[in-house]
């Protein structure tokens, strides 16, 4: 070793090298820009047309990550998606229910939130209008 010469033992290299692979775990964890729950759809947009969602059930847009639903007659609402457990898509919609079958989570067609199952929270809403027999992103 020369003069001048610092050296880390292996403790401490290791450590440093535990804290990293720590970091890099969290860092994978994290939730982007914040909003990744829904697919960032230009207002106008035609997103279905009102025949397309029957009362009391609803249509799956996946590539939107948006779901549609017609609680009663003429009523349309929208929602993410992404089911707020694991971040999975939800997989159906019937008698006024969104249904998440992965892990069985539940919501309300009406409102978006819980019905029941382990999600945490509400699937977040998605501002629609309907222009005739055309539902659009807002």
């Amino acid at each position: 070793m020369r003069l001048g010469e610092a050296r880390a033992s292996r403790r401490i290299v290791f450590s440093g090298l535990g804290a990293l692979g720590v970091a890099a775990a969290l860092a994978g964890c994290g939730g982007g820009d914040g909003d990744s729950s829904t697919t960032k759809v230009v207002g106008g947009t035609e997103l279905a047309a009102t025949a397309d969602v029957p009362v009391g059930g609803g249509v799956i847009l996946t590539e939107e990550k948006i779901v549609l639903t017609q609680p009663t007659e003429g009523t349309f609402e929208a929602f993410s998606a992404v089911c707020t457990h694991q971040g999975l898509l939800v997989t159906s919609v019937e008698d006024g229910v969104i249904h998440c079958a992965n892990h069985g989570s539940a919501y309300s067609a009406t409102t978006g939130e819980v019905d029941g199952g382990p999600a945490p929270s509400a699937l977040a809403k998605v501002e629609i209008t309907v222009d005739g027999d055309r539902i659009l992103a807002a």
